[in-house]
């Protein structure tokens, strides 16, 4: 039997948290230097990965299957597509990062409402999600995905109303009872989802006799398995609602801002870089294959709730007085355009959208951690807390002007081949949509220009005048992020080598061709 490549992916980190959580509390640098190295480890794993898939062999690749719960059709059966690996990839190659730039986040603090943080616990959750996350991009058994669908939000619960941030306005007891609030609003969001979408499970089941995605795309394509319309529609709606949560698509978005705003830097970037990407990977890879007519017939629908998504998401980041709720805002509006791109069932537009889950996580994750080195020299969130940065910390506000650039989608940097591919396939079937859509890259414009010049430029404000600037732990984390956005925004070739041929498999399963562009005649 050939190595598990992709179960060595997910157990590494796994393996890792337990270790981690198991050393003695007196040695917090240990467990910190052990997680980083498990995250390594499961970094050159899934380059391996990477590096033996064939983009131009079978749609699911590296595949295995195991009997797990045969008494009810459920099957340890793994494999990735070109739009899996990539997003695996992401996953190994953003953790790194994120247990580097919050080395320091959960060391012990004396405060008012002093709670035990264990460092260990902080780093062994971390790793805990990455498994997961890792292990729901290659799972092709549905019953499989669902319980790691619902099982990643116990660890990011913890990383919420455990470890959040301390630069809260209010006080410690105020910042704590706000982490309690949005960790419970994360966790109800999401249970509430997943507890619809276990109906849909169990219904898919009933109708199919298995678990098996590759099983049932098989029978629904030969015509073994045929639901009725009414059926396929309620089936549909029921993961879309809970992969529309994860995503998350206005009007089930509401929990993010409070996540990410009450979450440390290096945890926000866990959520919206990372676990978020799971609910817009699972509607191309269930939703679209799995119910294809369904899929067209809510299309207008969707399309009209991620036009909502991007102009409301930035909108409301333009007002925001909260960096990392600004951030969270923008976001919101960036997967407005990765839904959009989806389900304008277009190659440019499924294509655009698989590379902006991959490069909004990259620029997501430069401008967060930045931001996060940002917060907590300063110890607040405000944006009229700060002022003249760039006089007294040029190298932090360059770095935070790239990332800012970045989400805005400037040419030449990863986020504009993403967001270009969107607009054009989505414009080609819905030209109104995608019209309407643009207001959202203004906007984008004015919220990142402006809280870089509120919080960079002009007169330096007292409270930052001996702000010191990025250290060489800090500079490691950002640096290679920035290279990665360059290099894509010149060169996005290697990314949709590999992502273009499982876009053409899933145009394939909803019966759809681009349309062809209407060229006059010559006279």
């Amino acid at each position: 039997m050939s190595f598990p490549l992709l179960t060595a992916t997910a157990a590494v980190p796994a393996i890792g948290a337990i270790v981690t959580a198991a050393v003695p509390a007196a040695r917090r640098t240990a467990a910190k230097w052990i997680a980083l190295a498990f995250s390594l480890a499961t970094l050159v794993l899934a380059a391996i990965a990477l590096a033996r898939f064939e983009p131009g062999g079978d749609r699911y690749q590296l595949t295995e299957s195991h009997a797990w719960i045969p008494d009810f059709g459920v099957t340890y059966e793994l494999g990735v597509d070109g739009i899996g690996v990539s997003l695996m990839a992401l996953t190994a190659l953003l953790i790194p990062f994120v247990i580097a730039a919050g080395w320091h986040d959960a060391d012990p603090v004396e405060t008012k409402s002093s709670r035990w943080r264990p460092t260990q616990g902080f780093f062994a959750l971390i790793l805990m999600v990455e498994a997961m996350v890792i292990l729901s991009f290659e799972a092709t058994d549905v019953f499989l995905f669902y319980i790691l669908f619902e099982a990643m939000l116990i660890p990011v619960y913890f990383l919420i109303g455990g470890f959040g941030d301390r630069a809260h306005a209010g006080g410690d007891e105020a910042g704590a009872t706000q982490r309690s609030y949005a960790a419970v609003k994360f966790l109800l969001y999401n249970l509430a989802g997943g507890l619809i979408m276990l109906a849909a499970v169990i219904g898919l089941f009933v109708q199919a006799g298995t678990f098996s995605l590759t099983e049932i795309a098989a029978a629904r394509a030969d015509g073994t398995l045929d639901m009725s319309t009414g059926m396929e529609r309620w089936l549909f709606l029921g993961f879309f609602v809970a992969f529309a949560i994860k995503a998350p698509l206005w009007p089930v978005h509401t929990w993010l801002p409070n996540a990410m705003g009450e979450a440390t830097a290096p945890v926000a970037v866990l959520i919206t870089a990372v676990v978020d990407k799971v609910g817009t990977f699972a509607m191309l890879r269930f939703c679209l294959q799995l119910f294809p007519e369904a899929s067209k017939w809510a299309t207008p629908v969707v399309l009209v709730l991620a036009l909502i998504s991007i102009v409301y998401g930035a909108l409301l980041a333009v007002g925001q007085r909260d960096i990392k709720r600004l951030i969270a805002y923008a976001s919101i509006s960036h997967f407005g355009f990765i839904i959009m791109g989806i389900f304008a069932m277009t190659s440019q537009g499924q294509s655009g959208a698989t590379l902006y889950m991959i490069n909004h996580g990259i620029s997501t994750a430069a401008l967060l951690l930045v931001a996060g080195f940002l917060i907590s020299r300063r110890g607040s969130r405000l944006i009229s807390d700060y002022g003249g940065v760039q006089k007294v910390a040029p190298v932090l506000a360059g770095t935070f002007l790239i990332g800012g650039l970045a989400t805005l989608s400037l040419p030449g940097l990863a986020p504009f081949v993403s967001e270009f591919l969107v607009l054009v396939g989505t414009f080609s079937r819905y030209p109104v949509i995608g019209i309407i859509a643009t207001i959202g890259i203004v906007l984008a414009a004015l919220y990142v220009l402006v809280l870089y010049q509120r919080t960079m430029t002009g007169p330096v404000n007292e409270s930052v005048r001996h702000m010191p600037d990025l250290k060489l732990r800090e500079l490691a984390v950002v640096t290679p992020l920035i290279a990665l956005l360059l290099f894509l925004g010149v060169y996005p070739k290697p990314l949709t080598d590999i992502v273009n041929p499982a876009v053409e498999h899933t145009m394939s399963d909803v019966h759809k061709t681009d349309p062809k562009p209407e060229v006059e005649a010559a006279p």
